[in-house]
């Protein structure tokens, strides 16, 4: 008899479509879901390949950052299930829109909120300063951004979070797309043939950290998602006041909102020490607004 049930599990993952793209794999690397298995919309450069550094990297081997993306899509990381609390971060790491920080800014963090409970999906979205191709922030970006929180909210159960605790938290130039899709959304789009489009793509909280954007209209609405903003000051002086500047968008509009600008401590680096400085903490004022939030239990 148990020879016969283990035959017949790989018909049920097969059925249920797990097979594909499995919530945790037992062995090997965190699974990546194409957001678009089908081609995202203004597709552009399908069959080029993505360039990432350290070159020649295998699967499971640590990918410090990737440019020349044109299949976006989210890898996942599930914390221990004895310590897993049902919130979910989409994790949209920095790079000018030339590049993903994926090691600091997406790995790191990730491996932090694992540590936490939280359920992290690095979100690899298209770069609008890819050489020779027309990407822009407010389009293939944030579609890419809004679809990664759609399907998470649509695999909510698989994934074991609930689909009212999914947030983004974004860097430098992922903290323009934390942003954005923290003031410009849909509660889905309930006559689309994909269901995916049917399903809410508003965040139910963002962070920025050290986030940056050419000017673009940032004026938030009144359901705005609740916010967590950080930065270093003089030293990083363009963040700095972009950081402050979207903390008054928000806060003029009521929107929920913390603003941590710290004295000094330069840009980029996630989650590293900065040498005992307070800007070395920003995640841990991170994880005690989760926690005020109730998003920790």
């Amino acid at each position: 008899m148990p020879t016969m049930r283990a035959a017949l599990i790989p018909l049920v993952f097969v059925a249920t479509g797990l097979l594909l793209t499995p919530a945790r794999a037992a062995d090997g690397p965190p699974p990546m879901v194409l957001l678009w298995p089908e081609g995202a919309p203004t597709l552009q450069g399908a069959n080029e390949k993505e360039i990432i550094t350290p070159a020649g990297a295998q699967p499971g081997e640590r990918i410090n950052s990737i440019q020349n993306v044109h299949r976006p899509a989210i890898e996942v990381h599930l914390p221990p299930k004895d310590k897993a609390v049902p919130t979910a971060v989409i994790v949209a790491p920095g790079g000018g829109h030339r590049q993903l920080v994926w090691g600091s800014e997406g790995l790191d963090i990730a491996q932090w909120l694992n540590d936490l409970g939280v359920a992290a999906f690095i979100l690899k979205y298209r770069l609008a300063q890819t050489p020779n191709y027309n990407y822009q922030v407010e389009r293939e970006a944030l579609a890419d951004t809004q679809r990664a929180i759609r399907v998470v909210r649509a695999r909510a159960d698989e994934w074991g979070v609930k689909p009212d605790r999914i947030g983004v938290l974004g860097f430098s130039a992922g903290g323009a797309l934390a942003a954005l899709a923290g003031i410009r959304f849909d509660r889905g789009h309930s006559e689309a043939a994909d269901p995916i489009e049917r399903v809410s793509c508003r965040p139910d909280f963002v962070g920025l950290v050290y986030p940056g954007w050419r000017p673009m209209d940032l004026t938030a609405p009144r359901d705005a998602a609740p916010a967590f903003l950080t930065s270093a000051g003089l030293d990083d002086a363009s963040h700095a006041r972009a950081t402050v500047d979207f903390y008054q968008s928000l806060f003029q509009a009521g929107v929920p909102v913390e603003l941590h600008i710290y004295g000094r401590g330069g840009h980029g680096g996630g989650i590293k020490p900065r040498g005992g400085i307070p800007f070395g903490t920003w995640h841990v004022r991170f994880q005690e607004w989760l926690a005020d939030r109730g998003l920790l239990k």
